[in-house]
């Protein structure tokens, strides 16, 4: 499980004649554990930078993470013990393949050679990639490199999934594949976050919504609630209607 609590984050102008940007502003949900958590909101709106406070990349000025009951200012190792993460910049080394990139960040956790083994062919199974998985990652698509990098954040089964809009660029068939694999973590009783500005997206996957506009949360809750606080019978519409801007018009 994970918890935010009255997070914000800001970042200087850029000149000194410049307002100093807010990026986020008393973001605060819950994040459970056996549920697809989804952070809606338009390109901008403070997804990115509300996740890298989630997972240590960044302190919060004010409020805190806790990771299982872990706070993650007081104890960020233990904190990313219990984490997998996919970025939003999601490189991988080159001149590895996939199967080296993986078995790396396995040693970073202190993994033994045959519990990667072990796991890197569970999640290779999963994932789909046993025919691309000892081929270096140079000249990868961008559905392979994003397959390469969540098998590497989940090599030491976390409990807790963090994808920073996780289908980007992807083609339809792997989008596909990579949500059935989403709602099979779900399934395990793993807590499951994951940012998009693509509503059917959010609409297919999650259990639960939090909206952010402006560096805020504007709604939350299951998706037929904050249809049913919105008045409308259409999601993207809600959407729309909760975030008080058609700038929430989405792909």
């Amino acid at each position: 499980m994970i918890v935010a609590d009255h997070l914000r984050k800001t970042f200087p102008g850029k000149s000194r004649k410049d307002a100093t940007v807010v990026a986020v502003d008393d973001v605060g949900f819950e994040a459970r554990d056996g549920e697809i958590t989804g952070l809606l909101g338009p390109n901008g709106a403070g997804k990115t930078t509300t996740l890298r406070m989630l997972y240590t990349l960044m302190k919060p000025e004010t409020g805190r993470v806790l990771v299982d009951g872990i706070d993650v200012a007081s104890d960020p190792a233990a904190a990313r013990s219990a984490l997998g993460v996919l970025p939003d910049a999601r490189g991988v080394y080159k001149r590895l393949t996939a199967r080296e990139n993986i078995a790396y960040f396995g040693e970073l956790h202190g993994m033994s050679r045959t519990q990667i083994e072990a796991r890197t062919a569970l999640l290779s199974q999963a994932l789909q990639m046993d025919d691309f998985l000892d081929r270096r990652t140079e000249g990868f698509s961008q559905g392979q490199r994003t397959k390469t990098a969540i098998a590497r954040a989940l090599i030491h089964d976390p409990k807790n999934v963090i994808l920073d809009e996780p289908t980007n660029g992807l083609d339809v068939m792997t989008t596909r594949g990579l949500r059935e694999f989403l709602k099979q973590l779900r399934d395990e009783g793993r807590c499951v976050i994951f940012s998009s500005h693509i509503m059917q997206e959010v609409a297919a996957l999650c259990d639960r919504i939090v909206v952010i506009a402006h560096g805020k949360v504007v709604a939350q809750g299951a998706p037929d609630e904050l249809r049913q606080r919105a008045g409308k019978d259409n999601l993207e519409d809600a959407f729309v209607r909760l975030i008080g801007s058609e700038e929430g018009l989405l792909a």
